[in-house]
């Protein structure tokens, strides 16, 4: 059966034998809002949890608008000038309006990015500017959360006097869902405080995972340092395939996600009746399969319906290679997984670590292969999981090993999309 995968911007078209096809595992088919524009108005009017943005924005006289950067497709062109209309007619002068880029520690935006995310109107008439993360003098120092995260915060979002931030729900390999909270910390924190998030103290606990907000710590400490750090008004988004507006929430940030979260909860999940031999799956394409990085997403959010002992098939583009120099200096530098997490169990949290922290988590599960032909010319050998040219000939080893009859599961859509086993959890599963 010809299957297509989330793959880059032109997706992947493999073959998958239908004697082995145990299930494509899809997010149901939610129509798009019909009307995004006249329903956002509404929202922001009549918000969950909220009196509405303009009584909200009344007497503030600066504000800080924060949105993700380009590895997440928030629709900000649609989201954004509503907004910034309201908070203008609320009296919030155009220059103290600041369009803040949450790009927690990845990369600085370049302009064709920029251009994809707001768009050139709005580039010319408002103030948009990075997050940056590694410069100490751009943070406020607000004190220790009850686990004791140093808690920095981009000044410019700290000193605003209404804060915003939009952003798109969907399952999160740590935080349970993203969205909310998320554009604060790690959004617009700064360098200690995302270490210190990051660190084995909240990842290896088994609530850290996708889907899962109650019980989840590092759920519980975004909302801590959200707290701190002060959060007025939230627009959160959840997309369908298509990446079309299918649900939309705004208002109060504790009220306004968990609206947003049960919503999409409903919709994203895909369930198996029995733990397949082997998953196909991807990172959901650009911008999410841009880096190696970014594509472990895809890893763990498979877990649950792949059997321990397996294998795990992800097809990510990784157009711009394995990730920060961190990243890939660290991904190439050890020979197992269980010699990396006996490394920073041992020392001081390194920034990108918790990334592959998760990828370890992975192999510990299962083998795991790479389909990146990029990533399989120039770092095949250095990894600590394989990589192969195409899917096909890694199914075509991996039946070699766990038979001809092995049963094959696929996600299209990688993390977009949270998979359970029906019933109740199988053992061994995450």
């Amino acid at each position: 059966m010809k299957i297509n995968l989330a793959y880059g911007q032109g997706g992947l078209d493999v073959e998958i034998p239908d004697r082995n096809l145990q299930k494509v595992l899809t997010p149901a088919d939610i129509p798009p809002i019909e009307d995004p524009d006249a329903f956002l108005l509404h929202a922001i009017e009549h918000p969950i949890g909220s009196p509405s943005l303009s009584i909200v924005a009344r007497n503030a006289r600066s504000a800080c608008v924060v949105i993700s950067d380009i590895t997440r497709p928030v629709p900000n062109k649609t989201l954004l000038p509503p907004l910034l209309r309201t908070l203008e007619e609320s009296g919030v002068d155009r220059e103290r309006i600041t369009i803040l880029i949450a790009t927690g520690l990845h990369r600085e935006s370049n302009r064709q990015e920029l251009d994809i995310m707001v768009g050139s109107d709005i580039l010319g008439r408002y103030h948009v500017v990075d997050h940056h993360a590694r410069i100490p003098g751009e943070h406020q120092f607000l004190g220790y959360t009850r686990h004791e995260t140093p808690v920095y915060v981009d000044r410019r979002y700290w000193e605003a006097d209404i804060k915003i931030t939009t952003g798109f729900i969907e399952p999160h390999l740590m935080a349970g869902f993203s969205g909310g909270r998320k554009l604060i910390a790690p959004g617009c924190a700064g360098e200690m405080t995302i270490k210190a998030l990051h660190s084995p103290l909240f990842l290896e606990d088994p609530h850290c995972r996708e889907g899962q907000i109650e019980g989840n710590p590092l759920h519980q400490e975004l909302l801590e340092i959200a707290g701190m750090a002060g959060h007025d008004f939230i627009v959160n988004v959840s997309l369908n395939a298509a990446r079309k507006i299918t649900g939309l929430f705004a208002g109060d940030p504790l009220a306004a996600h968990a609206a947003g979260v049960e919503f999409v909860r409903r919709g994203v999940r895909a369930t198996i009746p029995a733990p397949a031999d082997i998953v196909v799956t991807t990172s959901a394409g650009y911008p999410l399969d841009l880096t190696f990085y970014q594509a472990v997403k895809g890893m763990t959010a498979a877990m649950p319906v792949l059997r321990k002992g397996g294998l795990l098939i992800i097809a990510a583009e990784c157009a711009e290679g394995l990730g920060s120099a961190e990243f890939t200096t660290m991904a190439t530098s050890f020979t197992t997984a269980s010699q990396f997490v006996d490394t920073i169990m041992s020392n001081p949290v390194v920034i990108d670590q918790w990334q592959l922290e998760e990828c370890a988590k992975a192999v510990k599960h299962a083998e795991v292969v790479l389909v990146s032909p990029t990533i399989h010319r120039k770092y095949r050998t250095k990894l600590f999981i394989r990589t192969a040219e195409t899917v096909e000939s890694a199914l075509e080893e991996g039946m070699k090993v766990l038979g001809s009859n092995a049963s094959v599961a696929v996600i299209p859509k990688g993390p977009y999309t949270l998979v359970e086993v029906e019933g109740p959890s199988f053992p061994g599963s995450r």
